[in-house]
């Protein structure tokens, strides 16, 4: 696999511009390690979703081979990877018409990508491209172990069996694939652990139901970073995938899959003034820079925009990006806590932990990347976006 990396001018953090995103490669390290030991242990494989980072680097590091296999939820993602050579793909959001060319062009120039879908109509569109193409196009089905979002009940056997077998007659049945979305709700290890079965449980019964109606069902995915942790039987699942995992984030280490201290994202900001009757801090990174994510908000915990730590990453006690303009933040103290805002100067830097690693990456276009807390950059990655 081939990558860019652009040489960084500055070597240290002090020297950035802000606001920037910042990547402790230490902690990434140990996140992707603590998951492959958890899921090598259950006897499956990792299809890691690459949707959070979009970085060749970071797939380099979290992917089991150069070639994949891997997960994206773009076709922009899907046709980056595949230049540096990942060419084993499954693109997990539905399909539709209009994206089934470039899903020919890239199986054309050597791309083994499979496509998504949850009913007849879609089976007939991919059933219809593989003819005209003469390329039988591998498609997975959908199945809805939560309700969270899309999918087919694994009870509906009969619509699982129709589109299995016009996938199987007309394009290429490669399997089925669940997300366990109502995760990101659970509020404690019970549930999670409920989630993880149920979700389980979902994707082989449908896998069971085209078998027994005589259609092949190779690949039997789950996956999602809370339930891919708190799985403790994946029997008659061959794959996981997962994606925040890598960098994780608040709303995980809330949900209790990590520590906050496991988090190794973070936004680079500069303080740029006070209003010390409010008990406010202001710094140059906005939702701009952090995203609009609050996805903390419904947790035990609300950490506003994202935990305030020093430029080592240590958090400052009780600190949150309480609110948040386009580019500007306001750090305060949070509500139920009793610490004190600390002493921070105009030009002073600080770190902001993110609520969803995902969207607060999205708003950059490189990792700047260290080790623990050293402050000294060993690289910039890029990433790209888009779709």
């Amino acid at each position: 696999m081939t990558s860019t990396l652009i040489t960084p001018a500055p070597d240290s953090l002090s020297a950035l511009e802000t606001p920037c995103a910042v990547l402790d490669l230490d902690r990434m390290e140990r996140n992707i390690g603590r998951l492959r030991e958890h899921l090598d242990g259950l006897g499956v494989s990792l299809r890691p979703h690459l949707k959070t980072a979009k970085s060749v680097e970071i797939a380099q590091r979290v992917m089991t081979a150069p070639a994949g296999p891997a997960t994206v939820s773009t076709l922009k993602e899907a046709e980056q990877f595949a230049q540096a050579g990942v060419t084993d793909l499954t693109y997990a959001v539905g399909i539709e018409p209009t994206k089934l060319q470039r899903v020919i062009a890239l199986r054309a120039a050597g791309a083994d990508i499979a496509v998504l879908l949850d009913s007849v109509e879609q089976a007939h569109i991919v059933v219809a491209a593989s003819r005209d193409s003469g390329e039988p196009i591998p498609a997975l089905i959908e199945i809805d172990c939560d309700g969270h979002r899309s999918g087919i009940d694994p009870a509906d056997a009969e619509r699982i069996t129709a589109i299995g077998r016009l996938l199987a007659e007309g394009a290429s049945l490669r399997g089925v694939l669940a997300h366990a979305g109502a995760s990101y709700g659970a509020r404690s290890e019970t549930e999670l652990r409920a989630c993880a079965d149920n979700e389980r449980d979902a994707v082989v019964r449908a896998a069971n139901t085209l078998r027994e109606a005589g259609l092949p069902c190779p690949v039997v995915s789950a996956g999602s970073t809370p339930t891919a942790h708190f799985a403790d039987d994946l029997t008659g699942v061959t794959e996981i995938r997962a994606g925040v995992f890598v960098f994780f984030d608040l709303v995980m280490a809330g949900l209790g899959v990590c520590q906050i201290d496991d988090i190794a994202l973070s936004v680079m900001a500069t303080v740029i003034g006070h209003q010390v009757d409010k008990g406010w801090i202001i710094v140059d990174a906005g939702w701009m820079a952090m995203s609009r994510d609050r996805g903390t908000a419904k947790q035990s915990v609300d950490q506003g925009y994202g935990v305030v730590c020093d430029q080592n990453g240590k958090p400052y006690p009780g600190l949150i990006m309480a609110d948040a303009n386009q580019e500007h933040g306001v750090l305060a103290i949070r509500n139920d806590s009793t610490a004190a805002l600390p002493d921070l100067q105009i030009g002073d830097r600080v770190r902001i932990l993110p609520n969803h690693a995902c969207a607060t990456g999205a708003q950059h276009d490189r990792y700047h990347v260290i080790r623990g807390s050293s402050g000294h950059i060993e690289a910039e990655w890029p990433r790209f976006g888009g779709w």
